[in-house]
């Protein structure tokens, strides 16, 4: 299987499990937003994420709706400057992407066991090749 395959096989698998896991439903865009929030250091603006993600601002906005409506991020004006708003991490979407990050190891394991499995499939033997016949054999006309 190509490594483009193991890793959407990965992937899914990972997704799989959150759909049966009845975690809440998020795009991509809010998965991506979230991660980013969560993995790269802060502070964290509207116009930052919108800067690092190369989306709109409204479209952050909609999606930071959806967040803070689970409870995975909030936001937060700016002390320094009333302007920007802050979007801060809570211990709600730091669990979600816990279990999240489970699923991901879990779906790795369920593959690693596949591969391992397919590996030790005994294949076939290839036929060995069938040598003409000699001069000095008789061959068989087909009946």
């Amino acid at each position: 299987m190509s490594r483009n395959l193991e890793a959407l096989e990965l992937w899914r698998g990972a997704l799989v499990a959150s759909v049966r896991a009845a975690s809440p439903d998020l795009s991509a865009r809010q998965l991506a937003l979230l991660l980013t929030v969560y993995m790269t250091p802060p502070p964290h603006t509207v116009r930052g994420l919108a800067a690092t993600l190369n989306v709109s601002k409204p479209a952050i906005t909609r999606a930071l709706d959806r967040l803070g409506r689970l409870g995975f991020t909030k936001r937060k004006r700016d002390a320094e400057d009333r302007r920007n708003v802050l979007v801060q991490r809570t211990v709600k979407g730091s669990v979600f992407l816990h279990e999240f990050g489970q699923m991901v190891i879990d779906a790795g394991a369920v593959q690693g066991a596949l591969d391992g499995a397919r590996a030790a499939v005994p294949r076939p033997a290839a036929a060995a090749p069938v040598a003409p016949p000699s001069a000095s054999e008789p061959v068989s006309a087909p009946v």
